[in-house]
């Protein structure tokens, strides 16, 4: 096949989409040959025929193709973890120096965040000259060194992702599973992963509300991963509330260093379930990691990958130093009960709105603002107890954040948390 019109074509007629289709629309997007108008019916195709499992595949390895793949060497498996997003989602933080501690090497590309999600890069670089934008090499050399690399993605990798995402915001075709299968998974095996684990968010603050969906989504990811050739289950995990008690980018370094230093609660026993998934499908001894984190090898690791990465050495010893508070710091009150429900995706827009997070992407944003002390499903609230603290900018914004977190809370009869992990997908051999 030569011509993406053909390609498009046995889409829409229902024939699916083969290897070489797949290659020829991936390379075409990377390159040019392949018009913005072909992308977008192809993107509809997709959304409206689907692709099958073997053109998922086939459309995620192509994808991943277009651009450089890297590969290891180093004396232990290489393996990452990506979410689907949440709000209060610092688990990358954690798990990374956990892993390294375990002698599994963490070379993880992440993102920075866009709507209600806050993005693991964004974290980071809350802290004074850490450095996302590595070169191949000063990559390679940090996980090498430090067993674990929280990096931004370069150009070289799936290039044809990259136009392919913005074709979708511009064809309505965001909701394919298909394509939002090979787009997280084309840059994440562009990084020459031995093996995966995904947290697929279920609940009012996922990108998948509804469990049906991201049952879906989980079982599509898995399959995919694993038909191409990296071994990858998911969690199925509980977005119905905040994940840490902290939403804002130095509000949750600081509540990640926490947790890196023994602090309990459900970011540190999520850090540890995906932990052990990655140690299980790596063929590793997953018994030591609560012992790794309690002694503090974890946060040693932490502390070489931030060093090494132009932060602070001192970090977690002096972290009130260099992680800067908000000017206004503000309790958000309401009537006497207990936690009824949260709408955890305005929490996530209230962070937005003080300037914690970007509408669109290569907004400028303020590390400091954010939510802390947020209260969890079931918790008794009132006069003396608040939802949460505001932390913003100026008092307008306080504010305006204090009024929507508010509305996202529902005070009336106690209502129990539901498990933090509800389903967990493949990875069973």
């Amino acid at each position: 096949m030569t011509d993406p019109r053909s390609v498009i074509a046995a889409l829409r007629d229902g024939r699916g989409l083969d290897g070489s289709g797949a290659a020829l629309i991936a390379q075409g997007l990377a390159d040019g040959s392949v018009t913005d108008a072909q992308a977008g019916a192809f993107a509809m195709a997709v959304l409206t025929r689907g692709a099958g499992e073997k053109g998922r595949v086939a459309l995620t390895r192509a994808m991943r193709d277009s651009g450089h793949v890297m590969n290891w060497d180093l004396p232990g498996p290489v393996a990452d973890k990506h979410s689907t997003g949440g709000v209060g989602d610092a688990v990358s933080l954690i798990l990374a120096p956990l892993l390294a501690a375990s002698g599994v090497f963490v070379p993880m590309i992440s993102g920075r965040g866009l709507g209600h999600t806050g993005g693991t890069l964004d974290k980071l670089e809350s802290i004074p000259g850490y450095i996302c934008d590595q070169s191949e090499e000063q990559f390679r050399q940090i996980v090498a060194n430090c067993g674990c690399a929280i990096v931004a993605a370069t150009t070289d990798f799936a290039p044809a992702d990259r136009r392919l995402y913005a074709i979708r915001d511009e064809s309505g075709t965001v909701e394919s599973i298909d394509l939002i299968t090979a787009s997280i998974l084309s840059k994440k095996l562009a990084a020459g992963l031995d093996a995966l684990v995904l947290d697929v968010k279920a609940g009012s603050g996922a990108f998948m509300p509804r469990p049906e969906a991201s049952e879906r989504l989980a079982q599509a990811l898995v399959q995919t991963a694993n038909g191409a050739g990296c071994r990858t289950s998911a969690l199925i995990t509980d977005m119905d509330q905040p994940l840490a008690r902290s939403a804002g980018n130095a509000l949750e370094v600081t509540e990640a260093i926490r947790v890196l230093r023994g602090e309990k609660g459900a970011l540190r026993d999520l850090s540890l379930a995906l932990s052990a998934e990655c140690l299980r499908l790596s063929g590793q001894d997953a018994n030591r990691l609560e012992q790794l984190l309690d002694s503090g090898a974890a946060a040693e690791a932490f502390g070489r990958m931030i060093a090494a990465q132009g932060g602070p050495a001192d970090l977690l010893d002096r972290s009130d130093a260099y992680l800067v508070a908000a000017p206004v710091i503000r309790p958000v009150l309401a009537g006497a009960g207990a936690v009824s429900a949260i709408d955890v995706t305005a929490l996530g827009h209230a962070v937005v709105a003080l300037g914690g997070g970007r509408v669109r992407a290569g907004e400028r944003i303020d590390h400091r603002v954010g939510l802390s002390a947020l209260a969890k499903l079931g918790d008794a609230v009132g006069p003396d107890a608040p939802i949460a603290m505001v932390h913003a900018a100026d008092d307008t914004a306080a504010d305006i954040a204090v009024a929507a977190v508010q509305s996202a809370y529902r005070i009336g009869e106690p209502t129990p948390s539901g498990p933090l992990i509800r389903d967990r997908i493949g990875g069973d051999d």
